[in-house]
C-alpha cells in the first residue's frame, strides 16, 4: 500500500464526514425529514460507526481514482460515477426492502447530493494523489 493511497483515502474520508454534515445535516435536514427520513439526533449517532463508514468511502474513491489518472477533474468526474452508482444501488435496494426508505423524492435526492458529494471528494483526492513530491535542494 502507497502513502498516496493511504494519504488519499484518510482526506477522502474527512471530506466526506464535513460535506456529510453540511449536505446531510444542515442543508438537507428538513427536506429528509419531510420525506421519511428518520434521521438520528447528534446525541444517538453512534460516533465510531460515522468515522469508519466516512473513511472506508474516502478509501473507496482512493482506491478508484488511483487507479485512473489522479487529478482534479478525473477524480471528480470518477467520484460522480461511483458516488451516483452506489448510492444508486443503496437506496434502491433500501427502497424495496426496508419499511424506513422513505419515498421516492427523498430517494432521488440523495443520490443526486451523494453523487455530487462523491465528486467533490473524487476531486479532492484526485488533487492529493496527483500531487507530486518535491525533493529539497542540498
Amino acid at each position: 500500500m502507497n502513502s498516496k493511497f493511504f494519504v488519499g483515502g484518510i482526506v477522502g474520508g474527512i471530506v466526506y464526514f464535513i460535506l456529510g454534515w453540511v449536505i446531510y445535516g444542515m442543508l438537507l435536514k428538513d427536506f429528509f425529514a419531510s420525506n421519511g427520513s428518520n434521521m438520528k439526533s447528534n446525541s444517538e449517532m453512534v460516533w465510531w460507526a460515522l468515522i469508519v463508514g466516512n473513511l472506508a468511502l474516502g478509501f473507496l474513491m482512493a482506491y478508484v481514482v488511483g487507479k485512473g489518472s489522479a487529478s482534479v477533474g478525473a477524480g471528480a468526474i470518477t467520484g460522480f460515477v461511483v458516488g451516483l452508482l452506489v448510492s444508486l444501488g443503496f437506496d434502491l435496494i433500501s427502497f424495496a426492502t426496508s419499511a424506513n426508505a422513505g419515498n421516492e423524492k427523498g430517494m432521488a435526492v440523495d443520490v443526486i447530493a451523494f453523487a455530487v458529494l462523491s465528486a467533490i471528494a473524487g476531486a479532492v483526492v484526485g488533487w492529493v494523489m496527483g500531487m507530486k513530491k518535491t525533493v529539497a535542494a542540498a
